[in-house]
């Protein structure tokens, strides 16, 4: 198995697990997110990983890829650019060769198990040859966000024990369980059920052979946020969480603001929200705990 322990994906993550603390993993779709990370993750001195989805990719050519690694190669901090739910050959195939993304997740979820694990295995293997970590999802998170599939058709499945050593078999580095957890909204607080037992369980059984990451965290609370980390979430991905402030105020203020105006702000508001999680899931101060690599911090 290629040796990836200078991957600075898989750097930042297992200084959270050794620190018993959570990273935040954005996902963008504009310049404003883009920059609002880099900016968060330098006042809070924090590592911050930005996600971008396939869709990027089919929008703007390798341009937002290219912006937003340069924002983390640029940072003064640990920043890693990660493909999210990558849900074809194609598509994970084509960001591995830009060369700009640490880490990708193989999400064939939508294949029956037998189907997945093999494609997982084959494709886990193409992208360690480039050197770069990759993240699987035992079983399936149901729903679906801007720019990803939505497996709203298909029946969700909670992970088992059995099934994460399946993946973990594959060579993924980081792994995603299905516990109760949803892509887009839960309506309401209290439709948030999370099977920590089983999340429990999990970890016991992989062992420290690959981190946990968070998937379907919208509508979370500090609380929730602090009990998946104590759980040993690693990575907690946001979407809609560090959004909504920018969004409200795009509806108030969009087409009558200057344009520059208008950016800044939205710039401020989305760092705003980073900073909050940063606090909240504990990497805010954490940026010398990730071991320095080679080519970059």
């Amino acid at each position: 198995m290629p040796d990836l322990s200078q991957n600075i994906s898989v750097r930042i993550l297992k200084a959270a697990e050794a620190g018993r603390y959570g990273v935040p993993g954005v996902v963008c779709y504009n310049l404003e997110a883009i920059i609002a990370c880099r900016k968060a993750a330098e006042a809070k001195n924090s590592p911050c990983q930005i996600l971008l989805f396939p869709w990027a990719q089919e929008y703007a050519d390798d341009n937002l890829v290219n912006l937003a690694a340069d924002v983390c190669r640029s940072a003064t901090v640990p920043m890693s650019l990660h493909l999210d739910h990558a849900q074809s050959e194609a598509a994970i195939k084509r960001a591995a060769h830009t060369g700009k993304f640490d880490s990708i997740m193989v999400d064939m979820s939508h294949y029956e198990k037998a189907e997945n694990l093999a494609r997982t295995k084959e494709l886990v293997t193409y992208c360690h040859g480039l050197g770069i970590a990759t993240e699987a999802e035992p079983g399936r998170i149901n729903g679906g966000e801007a720019g990803v599939q939505d497996t709203g058709d298909l029946e969700g499945i909670l992970t088992t024990p059995d099934e994460a050593l399946q993946f973990i078999d594959t060579g993924i580095d980081f792994l995603a369980p299905a516990i109760g957890n949803v892509h887009g909204p839960y309506n309401g607080v209290e439709n948030i059920h999370l099977d920590f037992p089983r999340l429990a369980s999990i970890q016991e059984a992989a062992k420290g052979r690959v981190t946990l990451v968070m998937h379907g965290t919208n509508e979370f609370t500090a609380d929730i946020f602090k009990q998946c980390v104590a759980a040993g979430m690693t990575r907690l991905n946001v979407n809609q969480i560090v959004l909504w402030k920018y969004e409200d105020y795009a509806k108030e203020k969009a087409g009558r603001t200057p344009l520059t105006e208008f950016m800044e702000e939205g710039t401020r508001l989305i760092q705003e929200r980073i900073e909050w999680m940063m606090d909240n899931i504990g990497s805010t101060g954490k940026a010398g705990d990730v071991q320095k690599g080679d080519s970059r911090w």
